[in-house]
């Protein structure tokens, strides 16, 4: 309910504080005592901080009404306001049953004028476009025909390949991973929205990453993450070995993490674990339990594993 009251204040903030300051008053000082209060997760309090300084900020980023949408001056605008409870009220029924217009050009050379003059379209610049268009398609249909000349004479143009160093794909895919698991109201809804990012193969271990590293920095584990790991190694199969050697890799270096990290890391694999939907074998075999390959963290990190799998499975 606090994030749609979030969601709900940021877009139509702007509107309220013109029609009712007061009331925005009133909810940004009890989202500031929910947040005080720590009646939130982590996820949560990040959004309403975030909120409190759009507040300050008037709302700069988020208009009333979109500049793309404010076609129509103010004075021009005409609004109709009726009443459902009108007896007069025509339905006209008619307009959701397609009919065929036998004046269809003419109506459309009607509306086209009063387009135009509202929105202060030029015809002429209107016929000048058409014309453009026209004749850049006409021209592009004489290139179709040119070219198989041009490529039977045996021309070959080449093409310079530029590849990109800055890594400027890989860090928007982090950030984009990050803001979609932070800003999720449900585990359903983040495992869905990010299954449509379309990660590359070769860039799961990005999102496994990810995934871990938000909920380390958890005060206490939440399931959230794990509901998204689990459904993602169900998922596919690429997505499970990802996970798998996310494991490995924790695993050998476990004695990094603090022990608040340490616990939540382990709590998110014991979640898969004893849901099955991380293969036992695929993991447990970098294990070597005697006391040259294993550390004090290591075991710590074991003994959490084993412990929730034991609570959950019974």
């Amino acid at each position: 309910g606090v994030e749609i009251v979030v969601a709900f204040m940021r877009v139509v903030g702007v509107f309220l504080v013109e029609v009712s300051p007061k009331g925005v008053t009133a909810i940004m000082e009890r989202l500031r005592t929910i947040l005080q209060e720590g009646m939130v997760d982590k996820r949560v309090q990040y959004q309403i901080q975030t909120l409190l300084i759009q507040r300050k900020n008037h709302f700069a980023d988020f208009p009333s009404i979109p500049e793309e949408l404010d076609l129509v001056e103010r004075d021009d605008q005409i609004t109709f306001e009726l009443s459902l409870d009108d007896e007069t009220l025509q339905k006209q029924e008619l307009l959701d049953v397609f009919c065929v217009d036998p004046d269809y050009d003419e109506n459309e050379k009607v509306w086209a004028g009063i387009r135009s003059e509202i929105l202060g379209e030029d015809d002429d610049g209107d016929s000048e476009t058409d014309g453009s268009e026209s004749g850049s398609g006409s021209g592009s249909d004489e290139e179709d025909e040119e070219e198989p000349d041009t490529n039977n004479g045996g021309d070959k143009k080449l093409t310079t390949v530029i590849h990109d160093l800055t890594e400027s794909d890989l860090i928007n895919l982090r950030r984009t991973i990050y803001l979609t698991i932070m800003s999720s109201a449900t585990f359903e809804e983040c495992a869905h929205k990010l299954s449509l990012l379309s990660i590359p193969n070769g860039r799961e271990s990005e999102l496994v990453n990810m995934l871990l590293e938000c909920c380390s920095q958890e005060r206490t584990f939440l399931r959230y993450y794990g509901l998204i790991s689990q459904r993602f190694c169900l998922l596919e199969e690429r997505w499970s070995e990802a996970f798998a050697s996310g494991f490995v890799a924790q695993y050998e270096t476990v004695h990094r993490l603090e022990t608040n990290k340490l616990r939540n890391v382990a709590k998110l694999f014991a979640h898969l674990f004893h849901t099955d939907a991380l293969p036992w074998e695929q993991c447990f075999h970098v294990i070597q339990l005697n006391e040259d390959d294993t550390t004090s963290s290591s075991r710590i990190f074991i003994k959490i594993i084993l412990q929730e799998m034991a609570e959950a499975i019974g």
